[in-house]
């Protein structure tokens, strides 16, 4: 049985359940549109730094974060289009803004659709008309991510869309990788190295962005929890990037449609024509083991 509930928190909260797998996902949508927890018979899937969430004035560290209309940065924050500069901040302002539920449905699942819609904040530094429709879907143990962009300008709309998943792992020395590719390149260098299949958290902050995927999906399994988790997505998606700082119980697994400074270079760019809808999709799913 599948149920969705309200609660009046710090921000309005809803709870989307599952009783077959004992599953709860959390959702505040005026907090950025955010999945902030989901526990699978009261293990945590996701990390959460609860002061920071609770300081609107700083971003969250936590949940999965929603990066639109880039993923990653822009060289000097900088971006240039049909003549115009514009300025842009790493991830886009997605996570940043307040967003509306617009439909709620447990007859399929525990579903929950959160909407964005361009604004005068949103035009100044992204000159184009849009509606954004996530829809965040609760089956078992699989949390599905539809992701809908629609343009509502009369110029096609380029954009980069992607996720920020931060998953609890309160021992990384437990973790074991199957990865889609062995090639990614780090932050400011496109220099592509090749990866050994492990990685060394002693380092004070791994931020690796893989490229050249050869299939579509990532596998992680937490040793220290008998936990494995999945995460997949389609083919809208070119660059998966690894991103941990030493010191703290998480990793970041985040599927991106375009990479960093993606608004200058067009590389791998989605681009939505005039009122049409480009949809995507990413599927994380967990399991003992």
């Amino acid at each position: 049985m599948c149920a969705i509930f309200l609660e009046q928190q710090q921000y309005k909260t809803y709870i989307l359940s599952d009783e077959s797998t004992r599953s709860k996902v959390t959702v505040v949508p005026e907090r950025g549109g955010i999945i902030t927890t989901w526990q699978i018979e009261e293990q945590d899937i996701f990390y959460m730094d609860t002061e920071r969430f609770a300081d609107p004035t700083l971003s969250v560290r936590g949940g999965i974060p929603l990066l639109f209309p880039i993923c990653g940065n822009l060289v000097d924050d900088t971006y240039t289009l049909n003549g115009k500069t514009y300025q842009l901040k790493q991830h886009g302002f997605a996570r940043n803004l307040a967003w509306e539920v617009s439909e709620q449905s447990d007859s399929n699942g525990a579903s929950l659709t959160v909407n964005l819609k361009s604004n005068e904040e949103t035009r100044a530094v992204y000159p184009f008309d849009f509606e954004l429709n996530f829809i965040y879907t609760l089956r078992g143990n699989n949390l599905e991510l539809r992701y809908r962009h629609t343009n509502l300008s009369q110029e096609p709309m380029p954009f980069a869309t992607g996720i920020h998943p931060y998953f609890s792992a309160p021992d990384k020395s437990q973790l074991v990788f199957d990865l889609p590719s062995n090639q990614y390149q780090v932050k400011s260098d496109k220099t592509v190295q090749k990866f050994a299949g492990k990685f060394d958290f002693e380092q004070d902050e791994i931020d690796f962005a893989f490229i050249n995927l050869s299939k579509q999906s990532a596998v992680v399994t937490d040793q220290s929890r008998n936990l494995k988790l999945t995460v997949s997505y389609d083919d809208n998606y070119s660059t998966l990037v690894f991103w941990t700082v030493k010191g703290k119980d998480f990793y970041c697994l985040e599927p991106w449609s375009a990479p960093r400074n993606s608004l200058n270079t067009g590389e791998s760019l989605l681009q939505a024509e005039p009122n049409t809808t480009v949809e995507t999709v990413i599927n994380i799913t967990v399991e003992s083991v």
